[in-house]
């Protein structure tokens, strides 16, 4: 069955969709990456993988570097309350 990143629709995908250059990423080959991960079946695994192990450039789990950096904050002021 392989490993999540060997089951991800992303596999065959160019990797430019997920790793934009340039400080903002373009609204389309976001939506592009993102629709990719919508119908995803490892897309919990990834997004979780992205966030054990802080990866904080391009799309994961069809989520944002902001998105993400949202996601550790939140989870770093439930873990104190």
């Amino acid at each position: 069955m392989g490993t999540w990143m060997e089951r991800a629709a992303c596999r065959d995908a160019d990797p430019e969709l997920f790793f934009p250059i340039g400080a903002t990423p373009a609204p389309g080959p976001l939506r592009a990456a993102q629709r990719i991960c919508g119908r995803c079946a490892v897309r919990l695994e990834c997004l979780n993988y992205a966030l054990e192990t802080g990866q904080s450039a391009g799309v994961w789990g069809g989520t944002t570097e902001e998105e993400r950096r949202a996601m550790r904050v939140e989870a770093l002021h439930a873990a104190r309350a």
